[in-house]
């Protein structure tokens, strides 16, 4: 579904500020996701498996979104947007490990132990356990959806990945991860679908699902064009409440004009759990 240039500016004035609330917020950081045990166990685990976090300080059951950079599944480091601060909810910034020190399904993996982490602790902080939603840019894009689409990964932790509030991808890989297709010899250019494909779990049962992608004419090849798969194989099989925002005259740095749309899909959805419960 095309979203025009004018609507997205009309987003990013409209919600950035009906999230803005005077609210004091704290920030904690490198906080292990691990558990001790598989956190000393590793150096590297050491060094990535930590995770930011930004919360209001003086509000109640608010709701908190994992996030995961971009990079290839190669490079980044987490970061608190500072289009998310100060908009009524909790932010959490997470790191993972990167190929070639690790391969699939390693950096998924952690992400799950990321978001799994939120859901086990968040309470603590303030917020609501039922309302923790994922996003992510790009390589987090993907990690993303593998974590609420495959279900082993947050099973691990004794976790129904149908917990999740809600799935966020910022033009995030459906098919298999180019780079997880190098790990198996398999040329960039051959889009394939595998257990490391988000595509290869559809199903009708998963978290609400928002995809969003640059502008097809200017996206990484084919981004776009899998992203649009996905939304129709989600229908296809039955899934109520997936949906494509593609945004026109943006390429794949598309990150600061879909914030102000993230924003919009957590009111959204916090504000239907509300109406469901008051009945």
């Amino acid at each position: 579904m095309k979203s025009p240039l004018s609507l997205t500016l009309f987003f990013t004035f409209l919600f950035t500020t009906a999230f803005s609330q005077e609210q004091a917020y704290k920030f904690k950081q490198d906080i292990p996701y691990y558990d001790k045990a598989t956190y000393e166990s590793d150096p590297y685990i050491r060094e990535r498996g930590v995770l930011d976090i930004y919360y209001p300080s003086d509000k109640k059951d608010f709701a908190t979104v994992v996030l995961f950079h971009g990079g290839s599944l190669k490079r980044g480091n987490k970061k608190i947007p500072e289009a998310l601060k100060e908009q009524g909810i909790c932010v959490i910034a997470a790191n993972y490990r990167f190929h070639p020190k690790v391969k699939a399904p390693s950096y998924i993996e952690d992400a799950a132990a990321a978001v799994a982490w939120t859901i086990k602790n968040i309470e603590n902080y303030g917020g609501d356990s039922s309302l923790v939603f994922v996003s992510g840019y790009s390589a987090g894009g993907y990690l993303t959806s593998m974590v609420g689409l495959d279900k082993r990964f947050l099973e691990a932790h004794h976790i129904d990945a149908n917990h999740i509030a809600g799935l966020i991808p910022f033009s995030g890989h459906t098919i298999t991860h180019f780079t997880v297709r190098s790990e198996m010899g398999i040329d960039k250019l051959q889009p394939t679908v595998d257990e490391y494909a988000p595509l290869y779990y559809v199903r009708a049962d998963a978290p609400p699902l928002l995809l969003i992608t640059g502008d097809r004419e200017l996206e990484l090849l084919g981004r776009y064009e899998e992203n649009a798969y996905m939304m129709r194989m989600m229908k296809g099989a039955g899934h109520p409440d997936t949906r494509l925002y593609e945004l026109q005259g943006y390429g794949h740095s598309m990150k600061e004009p879909a914030y102000p749309l993230l924003l919009k899909e957590i009111a959204r959805i916090v504000e239907a759990k509300t109406e469901a419960s008051a009945k």
